[in-house]
């Protein structure tokens, strides 16, 4: 199984990326799927997160601005950023919960940078 993430750059602030993330290998289902970063010197954070129903939550940081969905038949999560901030300049990891065979474990991409300059 892996998870490949495109998406990220370098925007100015208030502008707008996007980001997607696709699961590919033997999967039998998929839980939930979400976005996390880590700035320089900080730890690993979640920006979103979405349920396999849609059901979502998002970082206060983020609210508003941000927005995750997903397409179950591709096995694909993407966020849309919107207004972006130089506060949100990190590394973005897609995560998802996937169950290969009878467990569930938990599976990162391989992370995609994205730069807000001010």
């Amino acid at each position: 199984v892996q998870l490949q993430a495109s998406g990220g750059g370098l925007v100015q602030a208030g502008g707008s990326l996007r980001l997607s993330c696709t699961a590919s290998g033997s999967i039998s289902s998929i839980r939930d799927m979400g976005w996390y970063r880590q700035a320089p010197g900080k730890q690993r954070e979640l920006v979103a997160i979405i349920a396999y129903g849609g059901s979502t939550n998002y970082a206060d940081s983020v609210n508003s601005r941000f927005t995750i969905s997903r397409d179950n038949a591709k096995n694909t999560v993407t966020l849309q950023m919107n207004s972006l901030k130089p506060e949100d300049t990190a590394v973005y990891f897609c995560n998802a919960e996937i169950r290969e065979r009878v467990l569930f474990r938990a599976y990162w991409g391989q992370g995609t940078q994205v730069t807000v300059s001010s």
